[in-house]
């Protein structure tokens, strides 16, 4: 259901756009490299600062972390709502928005899964972005 995007920058190995009853949500998948891109901890709480909430309370104190095993990797899952503030494109900021990540621990570097858009329409794609990362094989 997703469409295959070109990747907007060089750091990003794939971009999906995801539609939804919310609108449209955007997948992307970056890889930095061997021994590149930081601890998946530290990268989770960068993404949560994108992000502010209604109360004005810390999102990093909402932010829900949790190690999960995906097609035998080891993966950080995140996931974040709030408002969300796009810093790296317009600064524009849109409420009611969500992120579901997954950090995935590779054989020489993390990959970084991040879905974020709409919260319906992140949610109605969940079961789709853990099938993808089920679905992970290392490239021989």
């Amino acid at each position: 259901a997703w469409t295959e995007e070109q990747p907007s920058s060089g750091v990003r190995r794939a971009q999906y756009n995801v539609p939804g009853s919310g609108g449209d949500a955007e997948c992307v998948v970056f890889y930095f490299g061997p021994g590149q891109g930081g601890d998946p901890l530290a990268n989770a709480q960068r993404w949560a600062g994108q992000f502010s909430q209604p109360d004005g309370g810390n999102t990093l104190e909402v932010m829900k972390t949790e190690q999960r095993d995906f097609a035998g990797y080891n993966v950080l899952w995140v996931e974040v709502t709030g408002t969300y503030r796009n810093v790296m494109v317009s600064g524009e900021s849109f409420p009611d928005y969500e992120l579901l990540g997954a950090i995935v621990t590779g054989p020489d570097a993390n990959w970084f899964f991040k879905v974020t858009g709409p919260r319906s329409t992140v949610e109605e794609n969940r079961p789709l972005l853990e099938q993808m990362l089920s679905s992970l094989r290392i490239a021989i």
